[in-house]
């Protein structure tokens, strides 16, 4: 199944709303919500974040359909790192290699566009298959806390400073 990731757009919040109170979604995370969220409150949240310069957000579709059935970013963009996150929000879609693929092109973007050395992210420990799923793409366990693993991937090639 091919994807393809594009910018996260406002008005996607009237699909991913509905994510955010899946607590399937959120199992591994340590940042689900903790009120119902609302389209308006997705819509907000959307148009806060989308055009912030220290996060570049989109969402994940599907080729041949353009059904959009998640979200892959990077946050916290400084000093030439950055923080991954992911998820799929349609439960259909798991287990088929589309967090995987979405993850190769965020990373792409990151390092080819956004010019990054590192990507870094935090998983949780009961979150196997993530963590495995990490390793398969080079990031490297770097620090394990209670119930997460800090996990970073460099820039094979980082641009040369002339």
């Amino acid at each position: 199944m091919e994807i393809y990731i594009r910018p996260l757009k406002i008005k996607d919040a009237l699909i991913s709303y509905k994510w955010r109170n899946n607590f399937k979604i959120w199992k591994y995370t340590g940042s689900k919500p903790d009120i119902e969220i609302t389209p308006e409150i997705e819509m907000t949240w959307i148009k806060n974040v989308i055009n912030k310069e220290e996060q570049k957000r989109f969402a994940i579709c599907i080729s041949d359909t353009e059904e959009y059935i998640g979200n892959v970013q990077l946050t916290n963009i400084k000093n030439k790192k950055a923080e991954f996150h992911i998820f799929i929000g349609e439960t259909s879609f798991w287990g088929k290699g589309i967090g995987k693929k979405a993850t190769k092109l965020m990373i792409d973007h990151g390092f080819e566009v956004l010019g990054l050395e590192e990507i870094y992210l935090t998983v949780s420990k009961l979150n196997n298959k993530a963590i495995k799923l990490y390793q398969s793409l080079g990031f490297l366990c770097l620090k394990s806390k209670r119930e997460s693993v800090l996990m970073t991937l460099t820039n094979p090639i980082p641009e040369k400073n002339n």
